[in-house]
């Protein structure tokens, strides 16, 4: 029976998370965590949930964009989508009016991102399996079918892409089943924003590390001297083996060779969140040896290739890596930052991408060049969105998850009926539920509490901000 997309709904939801310092960093010091967000619906009760994540202003901006976007579906059988998704994304990008305002970056971009994740998640319901599987059970012509190629053919072709997919097909079975069953590695960055006090700080860190987690991310970039002070007191805590009453990791196993790991096999990772200049970034981050971080990530602009590449070149001797890509606007600062050897990590973000099918380009750039992939994730959803990101990429494409370590925040999870959870490993749990599709779909009573601005929250304030209660 065919069946036709009839509409869709968009909604403006904020949190008021800058009252609690939630989010804070040296470029972003008044982040109200939001969620662009877009449900699609057809005649035959089927939905696709999807959004992107801001921070607050300019939310009904995004929204405006998806509405542009989304209009385009209504009508359409989303069958005709699912039989060639990386064709539907093509298509979803070429409206050449809307295309215009990118192309292909800023806020149609993220736009696309929230209407291509809406379309995703539709499809994984359809056939009654979370996203993550959906993909991993693709046969690799079907895998490369649902990708975004245009513009990267220079590094990657599609025969390309296919060969390397059908090298991971003989253990993709016994990958999923070991993820399924160990979780998928994490770090967590909820101890080191930038606005917490000394106390908070080292109150989560040891949260943290009774809860399993061995990966620390700080945010830096504000004051030197209080960048080196508050990393020296992260790493006393993550170092002393008394706080590791069940024992710590062999600092020189293999998943920790080059991460500067101390004798506990902890990891300390810090974010100047973009705000630095090239020169900039090499002084600071040098003075900041001592604390031994892994990586720097986001030393400068998002999108200066070249400036990356430089820093890398600088801090290498240091024992410091770069990485990058929670806000590289597409697929092509990728190639560009794969071609100059810019970075040592690749994070890419569920949402600045455009979407699933151009995540899978950016997955399949990084294994060719060998290039470990930490996505970002923390904010409304995207702790959600990125474990079946992560999941498809050790399954199905770089067939690896020793280094990799996924981004986790403890915020606003409560809000999703699909929320992700963590094992006592500091692992991520796999998501399970054949019901979920990409896992982002919203609570109702959410909805009418946060959307902006006549949720019951936003009218309780007043034309202010209050914590809820």
């Amino acid at each position: 029976m065919t069946i036709k997309i009839t509409h869709f709904e968009t909604h403006d939801i904020r949190f008021p998370t800058s009252l609690t310092g939630d989010g804070t960093d040296a470029m972003n010091t008044d982040c109200d965590y939001s969620s662009a967000y877009v449900t699609i619906y057809t005649d035959s009760g089927l939905i696709g949930h999807g959004m992107t994540f801001t921070i607050g202003r300019g939310t009904d901006i995004v929204c405006h964009a998806i509405r542009e976007l989304a209009g385009r579906l209504v009508g359409r059988d989303p069958e005709s989508f699912f039989e060639n998704m990386g064709k539907a994304w093509d298509w979803m990008c070429s409206d050449s009016q809307l295309r215009w305002i990118g192309p292909e970056k800023g806020v149609i971009h993220l736009a696309t991102a929230a209407v291509n994740n809406a379309l995703w998640d539709m499809f994984a319901r359809a056939r009654g399996k979370p996203l993550w599987k959906l993909i991993v059970d693709m046969t690799p012509e079907e895998l490369v079918n649902a990708t975004a190629f245009r513009y990267i053919t220079d590094v990657l072709t599609r025969e390309e892409a296919l060969e390397m997919l059908e090298a991971k097909e003989a253990g993709k079975r016994e990958r999923e089943a070991l993820v399924t069953k160990v979780g998928y590695p994490a770090y967590i960055t909820s101890a080191g924003w930038l606005g917490y006090s000394d106390e908070k700080v080292s109150r989560l860190t040891k949260e943290a590390l009774a809860s399993g987690f061995n990966h620390f991310k700080m945010k830096v970039g504000a004051d030197f001297k209080d960048d080196l002070r508050r990393g020296k007191m992260i790493r006393s805590i993550i170092d002393d083996p008394a706080n590791y009453p069940s024992g710590f990791k062999d600092p020189s196993s293999p998943e920790l060779a080059g991460k500067n790991a101390g004798p506990t096999g902890a990891v300390l990772m810090i974010d100047a969140n973009q705000v630095w200049d090239v020169p900039q970034a090499i002084e600071y981050v040098t003075g900041l040896a001592e604390i031994k971080p892994w990586f720097i990530e986001e030393p400068t602009a998002p999108d200066d290739a070249l400036g990356h590449a430089a820093i890398r070149r600088a801090l290498k001797p240091y024992g410091i890596g770069v990485a990058t890509g929670e806000h590289a606007h597409n697929r092509m600062v990728f190639k560009q930052l794969f071609q100059a050897e810019a970075i040592d990590v690749c994070q890419i973000d569920s949402c600045r991408l455009a979407g699933v099918s151009e995540v899978l380009s950016v997955l399949l750039m990084a294994a060719k060049f060998g290039v470990p992939v930490c996505p970002h994730a923390g904010g409304v959803g995207l702790c959600e969105y990125v474990i079946h990101l992560s999941v498809i990429d050790y399954v199905a494409i770089s067939g690896t998850m020793e280094r990799n370590v996924l981004e986790f925040a403890d915020h606003l999870h409560e809000h999703f009926p699909y929320r992700c959870t963590m094992n006592e490993r500091g692992r991520y749990n796999v998501p399970s539920n054949p019901k979920e599709g990409y896992s982002i779909e919203m609570y109702k009573e959410s909805i009418a509490e946060f959307e902006w601005p006549n949720g019951s929250y936003w009218v309780g304030a007043s034309g202010g901000k209050k914590l809820s209660t």
